[in-house]
């Protein structure tokens, strides 16, 4: 099968391509079915996600395309969300600064992994980064009026701290799995 063709692959393509449209949605005035719709087009993009892993483990058709495709297409949704979120006052710009921060220096780090001859897929602290992630900034895209749920924003932000910390955590098991690349990369260049 051409490796760009498999489900995994076309879902990731799929979220990247909805990034875009919650681009849009958060950028026109949120009113409740705005944010309705920008919310569930939230979670399609990051049930995709879930999808693609479960398909390409299931289907045996794990590639290295998906292996570096999937944790971008993640991080670019992630971003776009936590971003679009600022002028709406539901999330401080520090805490995204850093979590966007991570996820580049762990997108470089996997670069240099990629130029070592080493594919390094994400690991499953990333994993759970991910998810408390995706749940912290769906109770923040959720249109506080449609549902009563007590402290919904609050709740949010405490997941994305959660996440802020497992991402820290993460990244910290990135450097230590990677030490020996940084050694024979740093020894390369003398």
């Amino acid at each position: 099968m051409n490796q760009l063709l498999t489900l995994p692959n076309i879902l990731t393509g799929f979220r990247f391509a909805l990034i875009p449209v919650l681009i849009v949605l958060f950028s026109v005035e949120q009113t409740t079915s705005i944010a309705l719709w920008t919310f569930w087009i939230f979670v399609i993009a990051a049930l995709t996600d879930l999808a693609d892993g479960y398909a390409a483990r299931k289907m045996a058709s794990e590639t290295v395309l998906g292996k570096l495709m999937d944790p971008l297409a993640d991080k670019v949704l992630v971003t776009t969300a936590m971003v679009m979120l600022i002028p709406l006052d539901r999330v401080p710009a520090w805490l995204c600064l850093l979590i966007i921060c991570r996820e580049i220096v762990i997108t470089g780090l996997r670069g240099l992994a990629a130029s070592a001859g080493k594919v390094v897929a994400a690991d499953r602290i990333g994993k759970i980064k991910s998810n408390f992630q995706y749940f912290g900034l769906g109770f923040l895209i959720f249109p506080l009026n449609v549902l009563p749920i007590p402290y919904q924003y609050e709740f949010g932000l405490a997941l994305l701290y959660v996440a802020l910390i497992t991402a820290i955590w993460s990244a910290a098991e990135y450097f230590y799995n990677l030490r020996t690349i940084f050694v024979e990369t740093s020894q390369q260049d003398l």
